[in-house]
């Protein structure tokens, strides 16, 4: 168990890290015609529309959430928020937005599971990164009631400190073996969609964050298809 713990919070973070970096790279390189989210929207449009809505809102808060969360040196907030106050905040938030992510999600997976057409037009990898976030979802939620429990912050505190030893390169997973089952499970299974992420269709989200780069884009020129023409050069017959 030594070894497996050791392996799995000290070494297969790089792992999945180096491959969800190298791999979207390679994928945007080699495979550009597959860089998408396939799209189904003629089908089932109300479902897909509250599910898309819903799911999206949900994870896009989840996701900062756990960055800002984990990431987050204590000293930078102690002085104006206690780590107990700010699991307390944390847990709730977090609840609320998981919630709204698991029914977006078990919207999208329903009606791509049970919609014959959509099944046959889908992707394996499609189903199974959907099963695999709704799972990843489950364990999220089934660690509620564990961190309402540890009211002293002692769990958070202990995650944060492996988080960001792993990002600064001082990985110590020593003060994740106390912690519960869940916290664990949804570790790894978290570490391990950064691990398939390249080869599904997640990638796509990579491009929300590139069109961050139109805001900074010069504005396009647009020229007069009759060339060397001025609008109120008089025009030649014929021309």
């Amino acid at each position: 168990m030594t070894t497996l713990h050791n392996f799995f919070f000290n070494v297969y973070p790089y792992i999945c890290l180096a491959v969800f970096f190298m791999g979207s790279l390679a994928r945007f390189d080699r495979d550009q015609y597959t860089w998408k989210s396939d799209s189904s929207q003629l089908l089932r449009k109300g479902q897909l529309r509250w599910g898309s809505n819903l799911f999206h809102i949900g994870i896009l808060f989840l996701l900062g959430g756990h960055s800002v969360g984990l990431l987050t040196p204590h000293f930078v907030y102690e002085a104006f928020i206690t780590a107990e106050t700010k699991q307390l905040v944390a847990v709730t938030a977090g609840g609320i937005a998981g919630v709204v992510c698991f029914i977006g999600l078990s919207l999208l997976l329903h009606r791509r599971i049970f919609d014959e057409r959509i099944r046959l037009t889908s992707h394996r990898t499609d189903l199974g990164i959907l099963i695999i976030l709704w799972v990843q979802l489950v364990l999220g939620l089934v660690t509620l009631p564990y961190s309402y429990g540890h009211q002293d912050a002692s769990v958070m505190l202990a995650l944060s400190d492996w988080a960001q030893r792993i990002v600064t390169f001082r990985p110590d997973a020593a003060g994740l073996v106390a912690i519960d089952w869940p916290y664990k499970v949804h570790l790894v299974l978290g570490m391990t969609i950064f691990l398939l992420f390249p080869f599904s269709r997640l990638v796509h989200v990579w491009s929300g964050f590139g069109t961050l780069a139109y805001v900074f884009r010069p504005y396009q020129v647009v020229r007069s298809r009759k060339l060397g023409l001025t609008p109120n050069e008089p025009r030649q017959p014929g021309a």
